[in-house]
């Protein structure tokens, strides 16, 4: 199957059209965003009508209170709440702990594994490398290298070879 490349100029003219359909897309998005925060606002927060009269500013500042009030309350049982659990998760994990410590480990008994055995057990089936150190090793042949080796014979006959001054060599001779 022959696959054709596609020329710079088509690649650019699609790079382009997908940037542009994105772009629209994104404008989209936005303006949806903006009407979705236009309609929270309205529900939850009406239009403030400025009173005209100090009985009227009053009055909204009770209202105002209120519902700074309310707010507060809810903030304040919410906060309990988290604490408590707060607090029931620490509970729960100081029992935990204690029961960590009372717990008697059994005693383990020896097994006797190769590491092939060892690495399968811990690792499964991602388990691939062999164990075998001595198979990656090199084979060396060892060569014996055949010096001169004489026989070692009669010591005296090597002082008498190796003796170099004719007084050690006497010297010797006069004790045998």
């Amino acid at each position: 199957m022959s696959e054709k490349k596609m020329s710079s100029s088509r690649k650019h003219h699609l790079k382009s059209l997908m940037l542009s359909i994105a772009k629209i897309l994104l404008e989209e998005e936005e303006r949806e965003r903006e009407q979705e925060r236009e309609r929270y606002m309205a529900e939850n927060c009406p239009p403030v009508a400025m009173p005209r009269s100090m009985q009227e500013l009053q009055e909204l500042c009770r209202e105002i209170n209120h519902k700074i009030d309310t707010i507060d309350e809810e903030r304040y049982d919410l906060d309990m709440k988290v604490n408590k659990c707060d607090k029931e998760i620490n509970d729960l994990k100081i029992k935990v702990q204690d029961l960590m410590g009372k717990f008697k480990k059994p005693v383990l008994r020896k097994v006797r594994m190769s590491a092939d055995a060892m690495l399968k057990a811990l690792l499964g089936s991602k388990h691939t490398v062999n164990m075998d150190l001595r198979a990656n090793l090199k084979q060396v042949k060892k060569e014996v290298k055949e010096e001169d080796k004489e026989p070692v014979g009669d010591w005296r006959k090597n002082i008498e070879d190796k003796a170099g001054m004719d007084g050690r060599k006497k010297m010797f001779e006069t004790e045998a």
